[in-house]
């Protein structure tokens, strides 16, 4: 379907098309956002507020370290690995300051992951956290990186002298392990040599230069580096303001226009945040509280009491871990006005608990990273439909396909494809990827599963490779897990395919249980009254906890490989 079929179908406010012109560059992007809102705050971390003047100041002596101290030129690599600190914003604006590439690294990667990266991006710079020094240690000399920037949690700024940094600077200095690395300079010495040389502003740059290598896939296979260019971020970033500019029957704005107060715990490494809270909250003049470590949830939940939110992103296992939590619902919620969720599955029982503990009602997104990342996001309030992934962003247009690469009427489950402005250019230095996954038109293959209804409303069934084929019968994981989420006794679930002689495949299911006395007939006899008999699992097994990325989803790649491994030593 062309991105005419949604022209007039979306929310009151929403734009059906966007002007990708207003912005040529990201540098552009953020200049704007300075100019235009100054003094106002920009990000808190840790007890500690920057202005929009006070961030771009950073960047900017960030910026002149790079272009007087290294050899980095524009259009070479920068790899960062830093968890959600001010740093993070610092490095971005300065490297974009520079002309520089961007290579979002995950802190959590192992050395191997690390040394993947770093070579196949051929990245001659980066900056990470003294935590991973050790294993940068182990394969910096194996790739093509020249600059070596170790920051400390209280970089580069003056903390208040009791505040929650300085309890966690104490506790992580013992966690740190230690490492040999000579040639690498403190960030807080590259930022006082920034202050002492000059910034000379670079050509500016071109809308299809790229400006960020993304990699994915590294769940599924190699990781590959998704080239997002100027133009498909600073698009998406239209896009996503344009659909949160949705006012109500009468006029009036379901969020404010600008200034808004966002809670920022996935992490910048992921292209959802770094476009939304980076780019999109910022342009915006939005102010994003950055949690550091999302995981610890007693901090999580009061670094949000200071401050009023008007906007919350999460995904699933993130609303749940904060809603188990015990001062969570004495929060005031009396100015959230949307929350996003994207990354997984939302499950309706999440939803709903959501809504009736915070008023708010969750609109579920769609993105990923080869699309910069947002392709789709349900309207606020009353006209997001539970269950969907909501409605394409302006200037988008998508479609559903069967194996043969015929496209599906309205209502029909296929591949979903993209075609848009905030598609990415291609796989770097990967022709042949790029080839299987954007045709001749412009159509980006998602790998998921999808229908599109008649109202346009796109709901993600699947992945393509996740799907469970039981005697001919296609059974999807999300469809399985989204009914036993829903039972009481059931904190998180897990479905994947397993082998077996009379179906081909069966059903297994894995459960974290709310309630030990949880029994495998009990969850059974649940499904039974509410799928199919073949979607019904077969198996049912019991865990503590189940493997997930650091954005919370759940890998089931890594189920499958462990009873892959059963099956293997069984035979």
């Amino acid at each position: 379907m062309e991105a005419s079929f949604w022209d007039g179908k979306r929310a009151p406010g929403v734009a059906d098309q966007i002007n990708p012109e207003k912005f040529k560059n990201l540098g552009e992007v953020i200049e704007h956002a300075v100019h235009q809102y100054g003094n106002r705050p920009a990000y808190t971390s840790m007890g500690k507020t920057v202005s929009f003047n006070e961030i771009d100041q950073l960047g900017t002596r960030f910026a002149a370290y790079l272009q007087n101290h290294t050899t980095l030129k524009p259009g070479d690599r920068i790899a960062i690995q830093l968890p959600n600190l001010i740093q993070y914003p610092v490095v971005v604006y300065g490297a974009i300051k520079a002309g520089l590439i961007i290579v979002n690294t995950n802190p959590l990667y192992t050395a191997r992951e690390m040394k993947h990266q770093f070579t196949d991006s051929g990245a001659k710079a980066l900056v990470c956290l003294n935590v991973v020094g050790h294993l940068v240690e182990e394969i910096v000399q194996d790739t093509p990186i020249k600059h070596l920037i170790v920051a400390e949690l209280a970089d580069p700024l003056p903390w208040p002298k009791r505040s929650l940094i300085n309890l966690a600077v104490r506790h992580l200095k013992k966690m740190v392990p230690s490492y040999q690395l000579p040639q690498a300079l403190s960030f807080n010495q590259a930022m006082k040599l920034g202050a002492k040389a000059r910034y000379i502003k670079p050509a500016p740059a071109n809308p299809g230069d790229v400006a960020v290598l993304q990699y994915t896939g590294g769940t599924t296979g190699v990781a590959k580096g998704a080239m997002l260019t100027q133009r498909s971020l600073v698009s998406n970033v239209m896009q996503t303001a344009s659909v949160m500019s949705q006012v109500d029957d009468h006029g009036v704005p379901l969020t404010k226009p600008e200034g808004n107060t966002a809670v920022a715990p996935l992490p910048l490494y992921h292209i959802y945040a770094f476009t939304v809270h980076l780019m999109t909250f910022f342009q915006q003049g939005g102010h994003s509280i950055l949690i550091a470590n999302p995981r610890d949830m007693d901090t999580f939940v009061k670094s949000l009491k200071p401050h009023k939110v008007n906007i919350f992103i999460g995904l699933n296992t993130l609303f749940v871990g904060l809603m188990n939590h015990p001062e969570f619902k004495d929060l005031d919620f009396s100015e959230l006005q949307l929350t996003m969720s994207g990354g997984t599955a939302l499950q309706a029982a999440v939803a709903n608990r959501w809504q009736g503990i915070t008023g708010c009602v969750i609109s579920e997104g769609y993105g990923l990273s080869e699309t910069s990342p947002v392709v789709s996001l349900n309207p606020a309030g009353s006209y997001s439909k539970l269950g969907t992934v909501g409605l394409p962003v302006p200037d988008t247009a998508l479609k559903t396909i069967d194996e043969q690469g015929n496209e599906l009427p309205s209502g029909e489950r296929g591949e979903l494809c993209v075609k848009g402005p905030q598609v990415m250019k291609g796989y770097w230095q990967r022709p042949e990827a790029t080839a299987e996954v954007i045709d001749s038109e412009g159509w980006f293959k998602t790998g998921d599963v999808a229908i599109i209804d008649e109202q346009g409303y796109v709901q993600i069934v699947d992945r393509v490779k996740d799907m469970v084929l039981v005697s001919g019968f296609n059974v999807y994981p999300n469809e399985v897990e989204d009914v036993v989420s829903r039972h009481d006794k059931v904190q998180n679930c897990a479905v994947i395919g397993v082998p077996d002689k009379k179906t081909g495949e069966a059903v297994k299911l894995f459960v974290i249980p709310e309630d030990k006395s949880l029994t495998s007939e009990e969850i059974k006899e649940y499904c039974r009254l509410n799928l199919t008999a073949y979607k019904v699992p077969g198996q049912v097994e019991f865990r503590d906890v189940l493997p997930m990325t650091p954005v919370g989803k759940i890998l089931r790649k890594d189920l499958r490989g462990e009873e892959m491994k059963k099956h293997e030593t069984a035979s």
